[in-house]
């Protein structure tokens, strides 16, 4: 994958590129402050994201692990993974997660990365996407959709007593 210098919507410039592992301290940094808040993810948020269970989860499965970095300051602004949603005959759909960074939000840079995410699945030789734990009060949900993605399935009170759905969608 050769890197990507984006402007997003809001007028974010940022490189999209493959994850290094000089990217890997922030990156599990950035998880980790997600995780303590409680946004997105299903990691307990009382417990701390040691790397090593950072690792596994973000970079050791991954297919693909990308990070987004403002051009002037090479802050990171964002991330995504991505991996086979299943094994065997079931490795055709690829699964990704996201974050972006708080203080980058709302400048489209989560459209970004959707939309950059999308073309590597089709580039690794994926046909569609799912999405297996999307919080039903993720506000990412209007994006997914917005880009084509629909809820196939919802799952009654699975964390915290929440809703999660399982987006899809094909390549």
């Amino acid at each position: 994958m050769d890197p990507q210098r984006v402007t997003t919507g809001g007028g974010l410039d940022v490189e999209i590129r493959e994850t290094t592992h000089h990217d890997h301290p922030d990156l599990h940094a950035a998880f980790s402050s997600l995780v303590l808040a409680g946004e997105g993810y299903p990691q307990h948020p009382d417990r701390p994201v040691s790397f090593d269970t950072f690792r596994d989860y973000w970079l050791a499965p991954a297919t693909l692990a990308v990070v987004a970095r403002v051009v002037s300051d090479r802050a990171l602004a964002g991330a995504y993974t991505m991996k086979p949603n299943g094994p065997g005959r079931a490795a055709h759909v690829a699964n990704a997660g996201y974050f972006v960074a708080p203080s980058h939000r709302g400048r489209g840079l989560g459209s970004a990365l959707v939309r950059h995410s999308m073309e590597e699945a089709r580039r690794l030789g994926f046909d569609a996407m799912q999405y297996n734990l999307v919080f039903a009060s993720n506000p990412a949900r209007v994006l997914y959709e917005r880009l084509g993605f629909e809820v196939v399935g919802r799952v009654p009170r699975v964390i915290d007593g929440e809703d999660v759905l399982i987006y899809w969608r094909e390549l």
